[in-house]
Order: C-alpha cells, then sequence, then structure tokens
C-alpha cells in the first residue's frame, strides 16, 4: 500500500517543528510507520545544501541560485529519501516542501512564480501532498517567539529578514491556502500546543481513514 506524504507549513515561529514530532508520536501509536524529514535537508546533501542556504556570508547570494540550490536540495531528498518511503508504505512527515518556496522565494523575495513552476514541474510533478498543514498565526507573535527560541545562536539568513519580507511571506502562503483548500489546512497557530496538536490530529485522522 502507498503510503502518505504529509507537509506542514508555516511563517517563523510557528510551532512546526512541534507539531511534526506531535503527529509523529500519534501516527505511531496507531501502527503507522513514519519517516520525519524537514527541508531544505532531510539526507546529507541535502543538508549540506540547507547550511549553504541558511549561513550568513560575506558574499551575497543571489535569489537565482537560492531558487536553484532550494529544488537541488529537493531533488536529492526527494529521491532519496521521500520516494522510497512512501514506496514501501510509510508515512512521510516533512517539515517545509514547495509551498514554502512559492511563499519565501516567491511571495518573500518577488521571483516570478512561473520559475518555481517550472522547477516544481521538473522535479516533481508527479508528487505532491497528500495533505498540507499551514501553521498561520500573526507575523509579530512569530517572530517574538523565534527569537526567544534563537538564544545565543542568533537568526539565520531567512530570520535575519525584514518585517515586511514575512508579512509577503504569510500572504503568499494563505493565498495557496485559498487557491487550494482541499490540500492545504490552516490550523490556528495562535493557540495553546495542545490545542494546535488537537486541531492537526483531526486532519490526520480523516487521512488515515481514507486510507483504510
Amino acid at each position: 500500500m502507498r503510503g502518505r506524504f504529509i507537509t506542514f507549513e508555516g511563517g517563523e515561529g510557528a510551532g512546526k517543528s512541534t507539531q511534526v514530532a506531535r503527529a509523529a508520536e500519534w501516527l505511531r501509536a496507531r501502527s503507522v510507520e513514519v519517516v520525519l524529514t524537514r527541508e531544505p535537508g532531510g539526507t546529507p546533501r541535502a543538508e549540506r545544501l540547507r547550511a549553504i542556504l541558511l549561513e550568513r556570508d560575506a558574499e551575497p547570494m543571489p535569489q537565482s541560485c537560492e531558487l536553484l540550490l532550494m529544488f537541488a536540495a529537493r531533488a536529492t531528498h526527494l529521491e532519496n529519501l521521500v520516494r522510497p518511503a512512501i514506496a514501501r508504505g510509510a508515512w512521510v512527515l516533512c517539515d517545509r516542501f514547495t509551498d514554502a518556496t512559492y511563499a519565501y522565494q516567491g511571495g518573500g523575495r518577488g521571483l516570478d512564480v512561473r520559475e518555481i513552476d517550472a522547477l516544481a514541474g521538473m522535479v516533481h510533478a508527479d508528487l505532491w501532498p497528500d495533505v498540507t498543514l499551514l501553521l498561520d498565526l500573526p507575523v509579530d507573535l512569530g517572530l517574538a517567539r523565534a527569537a526567544s527560541r534563537n538564544g545565543t545562536g542568533g537568526p539565520d539568513r531567512f530570520e535575519s529578514e525584514q518585517h515586511a519580507f514575512f508579512e509577503r511571506v504569510r500572504a503568499a502562503y494563505l493565498g495557496r491556502a485559498q487557491a487550494e483548500p482541499a490540500r492545504i489546512r490552516v490550523i490556528d497557530a495562535t493557540s495553546a500546543v495542545d490545542d494546535v496538536a488537537r486541531d492537526v490530529e483531526a486532519v490526520l485522522a480523516n487521512v488515515l481513514e481514507a486510507s483504510r
């Protein structure tokens, strides 16, 4: 039986990592094989590309370079981890996927959506998430949460962006959710962690029921 591909999206401080881990526990308690992963990253090569994408460096990174690196990491991640896991019947829970590229590089950076469409078609035209959970919250709250989480490590290259950048990111995410309501489910991330987890579990329960 084919597995499922579930992605978690949201801006800075939305609590994706926490909810991905909670969702994995919930599914494993129901005898589902779960593979946890993230983007960019997920495999050794993709993680090296992630480090390049996130590092703050004296050499500016052109927007085209950023976009191509995102899809380079995605290509190796899908081929070497995601596709094999789904093929053997596992549920892959992924922290960010191509919706994030439309939000950050498309909405935030202002890149032509047609360029993202073309790369998505090249890398995974046949594979899109079964369900995407968009954890949504106001930008100010998300950035405050992210700042408290960073501690002494400091912000990465994306976290260092201006407030307006993240407003564009959020708008792009919500626009995609409005365009694809059957796939992208918006979850109120301003709620308590347990409440958000219950909302996530309700969506997963429907997917699980449909899979049987």
